[in-house]
């Protein structure tokens, strides 16, 4: 039997930063983080910013904070399984779930989480 539990990281924020433009170019605002496991090592994760250029932007967003939440479990590895993206008004959403892992995971899409979060941090994405 599958369970269901939320764990919310960061909630969704109530008021929405709004995103800096310089120099004709927005900085993206990022709104939060929400966080479900799904099943074991199965995790969806939840995000919103606005300032995105692409899709990517929101997605690189989302798997931020799949590697920050499995260093978090005391795992390294994490396989990439599915990411929704949508956009509405500006503000745009990713709907993402991974597994997580001890080990590197068999797959195409797996990720070292330490590798990965170094780069959200140099990149200025946050994860939690």
């Amino acid at each position: 039997m599958k369970h269901l539990a939320l764990i919310s990281l960061t909630a969704f924020a109530a008021c929405e930063p709004v995103p800096q433009v310089s120099q004709g170019v927005m900085t993206p605002a990022y709104q939060g983080i929400e966080t479900r496991l799904l099943d074991g090592d199965l995790v969806n994760f939840r995000v919103q910013m606005t300032g995105a250029a692409t899709p990517d932007d929101v997605t690189k967003y989302a798997q931020c904070a799949a590697v920050q939440y499995t260093l978090i479990r005391g795992y390294g590895f994490l396989r990439h399984v599915r990411t929704n993206t949508a956009e509405k008004g500006g503000l745009w959403s990713a709907d993402a779930v991974y597994t997580i892992s001890p080990a590197l995971p068999r797959g195409s899409k797996t990720i070292d989480a330490e590798v990965v979060v170094a780069d959200c941090g140099a990149s200025g994405i946050p994860t939690v």
